[in-house]
């Protein structure tokens, strides 16, 4: 329940570290998720943008004092990488984030090319007492979203779920509904906060509970909600993702997306209504369905192979999409071998192929390509494929094709 979809898939199922999922849920930025959660009344840090040492000196001499620098990437794991640094004063502040602007912060979470730093977020230093997690997802389990505090905070909440279950309070609420009053009163029991804090974790459960539900989003967290030595609750760190499929309810929040967060085939298969997600293997994966996808993927790693992307065309994809999705695999160079696996309901074989062949005479294919077919329209797929003249291993079933490519790509 920690890590939806893809991230369990990829990276417990596999163990695979990949940079986004940009197609199942948007993220957007610390200091933008910060100034949403402003206009919800949770108090934040005051901080400012900085894409310049120039405009990181003039914040910090606004503020004052020590300030924080927070690389804005969209990678868990910036404090641990040096992303996320101390400044004690304005000219401190401009040689730090004159050594991290134009840098790539590497991450476990951004793999080994890591990601390049654009911008920082200056913010005023906080005085901490303690330090809690808050945070939202969706139970699929129970289909409610759920609210999830912890006394661990600042930790990585997946190790926390993983050595010490019991540290993290769930609470389940019905959206229309919003959290009830006896949650609440459960949650601050078991966060063993004083009475000069309840009022303040009611307010900000609450609106974090209302914003999850008004944005359509898939992931809330504050990590760490912070106690201040004065006894006050504040967001330190803010993490919103969005629901995809919702987004045209939210033209507002689809000006957030910030497409330079994603490399350059991921950028390529947006324009093409494409769902495709690097990864680190070397087989090509090409199908149509998430369903299927998440199968091919397993199937080929228990081939021995390991998948290098994750790339629905969807079912209702025409041939030049086909052929568009394919052009990006060809463009990996991870890639070793390429597996076209469709099953023809709504999307017919026959058009896939076609967007193969089309592919095929545009583009140099210069390595091995396993094609299995089945479902609308097969047999006039595969005779499409074998009029071609091009030269693909066509598989009789999905296991045949998995150990097909599997064995290609292991060449």
């Amino acid at each position: 329940m920690i890590m939806e979809g893809l991230d369990i898939f990829c990276n417990e199922h596999w163990g695979y570290s990949h940079k986004n999922r940009r197609r199942y849920r948007m993220k957007i930025h610390e200091f933008q998720a910060k100034k949403i959660f402003a206009d919800y009344g949770i108090p934040v840090p005051a901080g400012s943008v900085a894409r310049t040492p120039e405009e990181a000196r003039a914040a910090a001499e606004t503020f004052g004092g020590p300030v924080v620098v927070k690389v804005q990437v969209h990678a868990g794991g910036r404090g641990k990488a040096g992303g996320i640094r101390l400044a004690q004063g304005p000219q401190e502040a401009f040689l730090l984030v004159r050594d991290l602007l134009g840098k790539n912060l590497v991450t476990h979470q951004t793999g080994p090319e890591g990601t390049l730093v654009r911008q920082v977020l200056i913010e005023q230093s906080v005085a901490i007492a303690s330090e809690l997690y808050l945070g939202i997802v969706i139970d699929r389990s129970l289909g409610l979203p759920v609210l999830m505090a912890s006394q661990a905070g600042g930790m990585a909440i997946e190790e926390v779920a993983a050595a010490a279950p019991e540290k993290i309070i769930r609470a389940a609420f019905d959206p229309s509904a919003g959290l009830a009053a006896d949650q609440i009163r459960e949650l601050q029991s078991s966060l063993q906060l004083g009475a000069d804090l309840q009022e303040s974790f009611s307010r900000i459960a609450k609106a974090l509970a209302r914003l999850f539900v008004d944005k359509d989003c898939s992931l809330i967290e504050i990590n760490p909600l912070a106690v201040t030595r004065d006894h006050k609750l504040v967001a330190l760190d803010a993490k919103i993702s969005f629901d995809d499929d919702a987004l045209f309810r939210h033209p507002d929040l689809k000006e957030l997306h910030d497409p330079a967060e994603l490399d350059a085939l991921e950028q390529e298969a947006l324009k093409y209504r494409l769902s495709y997600i690097k990864l680190d293997g070397n087989v090509g994966c090409m199908v149509n369905g998430a369903g299927l996808a998440m199968a091919t993927m397993d199937i080929i790693k228990h081939a021995g192979g390991s998948p290098a992307n994750f790339l629905d065309v969807g079912g209702g994809a025409s041939a030049e999409q086909v052929e568009h999705a394919l052009c990006i695999l060809l463009a990996d160079s991870n890639v070793r071998a390429v597996l076209i696996n469709i099953f023809g309901g709504i999307l017919r074989c026959d058009r896939v192929a076609n967007g193969i062949v089309e592919a095929a005479k545009k583009t140099s294919i210069d390595r091995p390509m396993v094609i299995r077919l089945d479902g609308t329209n097969a047999q006039e797929g595969r005779q499409i494929l074998e009029e071609s003249g091009l030269n693909f291993e066509v598989a009789s079933s999905f296991d045949d094709a998995a150990r097909r490519v599997a064995r290609c790509a292991g060449r």
